[in-house]
């Protein structure tokens, strides 16, 4: 009942700044540039600590997989389910996110260095399991704060944006043997053309004392970087976000991730996304699967 009212509170949020006109349509609403406020005149215009988008919000109604995880396990032996749960195949899966500048310029007008907050956080719903009361099986909490500066150039047809580093705390809020959670030091680089953007970020985890790390390893399963690229033509937005772990051998694991949003109404869009690989959510960090959900959104990358 807490996350469902989340989820009501969240988009009466989104709602209220859409409707101030914040997130109008125009030429370059959706680049990097405009996100992100490379442009002072853009700082000016919103102010700090004011609610902005940041990564994709959406509800997908029905999320299949072909593999759902009843049994997690870990290298910690503190973080072994000792029997499998009943859970359905299909649930509803929801994203939210948001982010508020707090600082601007910390180096002087002429470098920049803008201080970010976000927050993003992933619920997995089983909805359809009525004989366990329709519990919350998964949900991933992502606080972070960056620091963003601009960077002027071009390579290879691609504007650059910008280039930080930042802190990145991952969890699901649960007590072993369900805990799950990591820390990470996150770079990032971000590049766009008039369609298209391209974010990279490669991380370093924060390591912890054996026996307190609820997954060992995750970086061979969640990865050691992602890639994202996001296109947007017209009524149709189309991104990829690919995760892997740079290593070989018996550690050459990754995962992709598709979206397609088409837009039906103003900001309301149809959504599907297609998942494969290892980590669709911290609990699942080292179980292989492949998702197919489909629903609504009402922000994109782009």
């Amino acid at each position: 009942m807490r996350n469902f009212t989340l989820i009501i509170l969240l988009l009466m949020v989104n709602l209220s700044i859409r409707s101030q006109g914040l997130f109008k349509k125009s030429k370059d609403t959706y680049s990097l540039s405009e996100r992100w406020q490379i442009n002072d005149s853009l700082t000016k215009q919103r102010g700090l600590f004011r609610i902005q988008t940041y990564k994709p919000v959406y509800i997908l109604f029905a999320n299949n997989t072909n593999d759902i995880n009843k049994q997690p396990t870990s290298d910690n032996p503190d973080n072994v389910v000792p029997k499998p749960m009943p859970l359905d195949d299909t649930e509803l899966k929801f994203q939210i996110s948001f982010k508020t500048m707090a600082l601007r310029n910390i180096f002087g007008n002429r470098i920049g260095g803008d201080i970010w907050i976000g927050y993003s956080q992933t619920s997995r719903w089983q909805v359809f399991n009525v004989d366990q009361s329709r519990p919350f099986r998964e949900t991933n909490y992502e606080p972070e704060v960056m620091l963003l500066a601009p960077t002027p150039y071009k390579i290879f047809g691609l504007n650059g944006v910008f280039a930080g580093i930042g802190f990145n705390h991952q969890s699901n809020g649960r007590s072993n043997p369900l805990s799950r959670s990591w820390n990470r030091v996150i770079m990032q680089f971000g590049w766009e053309t008039k369609d298209l953007s391209i974010v990279l970020r490669p991380w370093w985890r924060l390591q912890e004392e054996p026996t307190e790390d609820n997954n060992p390893g995750i970086e061979n399963y969640v990865g050691r970087g992602d890639l994202m690229v996001a296109y947007e033509k017209g009524r149709h937005d189309i991104s990829m976000l690919a995760r892997h772990s740079m290593r070989f051998g018996d550690d050459n694991r990754g995962s992709i991730q598709m979206d397609y949003a088409f837009r039906i109404y103003d900001y309301l869009k149809l959504h599907l996304q297609v998942f494969s690989g290892y980590g669709e959510s911290l609990i699942d960090y080292n179980h292989k699967q492949t998702t197919v959900g489909i629903g609504v959104s009402l922000v994109e990358w782009r």
